[in-house]
């Protein structure tokens, strides 16, 4: 089946959400298309403890504001599931589910969008996949010596899944830090970082982080010296779970291994510690195979942008994947401007 709209946004999290927001203000027609059977992006596949980093004030999507969580300053995955769930019917986005986008390809004066439910053809399209879907693993020598089992941040849910067992967490940002405090009580933790870990002080939260962030890209577009943005102030905010953890001396990590060994982890003096489990909390990367057919990737598999859109396919947008596509734009409150500036850029070039 072939549908024909001015503009497809792919994916239904709260990128495509805030796309679609600024989309219908201004009068296109557009579709999102989201490979997800019910709303929520991949907050819905969220560990059970994971909490925003801000107050839900100040993690809001264009338009709406988030409703406070009884008796939490800060709101749980399931309570940013239910915002966009209602975020979406509020503004009666038009989102088609399930629907997995196969490949974008040009196709004359229009993009040709494959799924496994049909054709679009549109004139613009915005990427807003996110990264949740491609988890990166380091390459650590003889991993698969190890025996025991391994998992990444993706399949971790609960720290009930491995009360008593010995578990190893590598990663030395918030999801290593969350996890790891998650796990610090009932498992004999071993957190490993690939540097001492850099607490935030603990009155810094997503609010400060999205105003550093945002004076950051302001520096630097107007030619003056890069602060070093929110890298500059440390790796992990303190959110009461993680504090309580480390003001209880149980946050303690262990520089990084050289490599596996059968049943445990082995650094380079020799020393080793046994383990049940490893998780890996090592991050993510830019979830893009569907544009593969634009051939838009240079070096180190980046697409290079101006602001959002794609600097050698202006018909594209790409939207929430880190700072290169908008200051802060991976996060809630973040998100709006650059999906504010995205389309009016594609308003523009569908007058033109």
């Amino acid at each position: 089946m072939s549908h024909t709209t001015q503009v497809v946004v792919i994916g239904g999290g709260q990128a495509g959400l805030a796309a679609g927001y600024h989309l219908r203000r201004l009068g296109i027609d557009f579709v999102i298309l989201d490979a997800q059977t019910t709303p929520g992006g991949a907050w819905q596949h969220a560990w059970d403890s994971l909490r925003l980093f801000s107050p839900a004030a100040y993690s809001s999507l264009p338009g709406r504001l988030m409703p406070t969580q009884t008796g939490e300053t800060y709101p749980d995955a399931q309570h940013v599931v239910e915002y966009l769930a209602d975020y979406e019917k509020r503004y009666e986005l038009p989102v088609e589910r399930p629907v997995r986008v196969l490949g974008v390809h040009r196709d004359g004066q229009l993009l040709r969008v494959e799924t496994d439910s049909g054709t679009w053809h549109a004139r613009s399209a915005i990427s807003t996949t996110g990264t949740w879907w491609r988890p990166f693993l380091p390459a650590v020598p003889d991993q698969a010596a190890f025996g025991g089992r391994q998992l990444h941040t993706v399949e971790y849910c609960s720290p009930r899944d491995f009360a008593g067992q010995r578990v190893i967490v590598v990663g030395g940002g918030n999801s290593g830090a969350q996890i790891a405090a998650d796990l610090a009580y009932d498992t004999d933790l071993t957190w490993v970082t690939q540097r001492p870990p850099r607490f935030l002080a603990d009155d810094i939260d997503g609010r400060a982080l999205f105003d550093v962030a945002t004076a950051r890209r302001r520096a630097l577009d107007e030619g003056r010296t890069d602060s070093g943005g929110v890298a500059s102030l440390g790796d992990i905010v303190a959110v009461p779970p993680v504090r309580r953890a480390r003001d209880q001396g149980l946050l303690a990590a262990s520089p990084m291994f050289t490599r596996l060994v059968a049943g445990g982890i082995e650094w380079a003096d020799g020393t080793r510690t046994e383990a049940d489990t490893i998780i890996w909390c090592t991050g993510f990367r830019p979830a893009l195979s569907h544009l593969t057919p634009l051939q838009l990737r240079g070096q180190r598999g980046h697409i290079a942008t101006i602001g959002t859109r794609a600097v050698d396919e202006p018909r594209l947008h790409l939207l929430g994947y880190g700072d290169w596509t908008g200051p802060a734009s991976a996060t809630l409150i973040g998100v709006g401007r650059p999906a504010r500036d995205a389309a009016r850029e594609i308003a523009a070039l569908l007058a033109a």
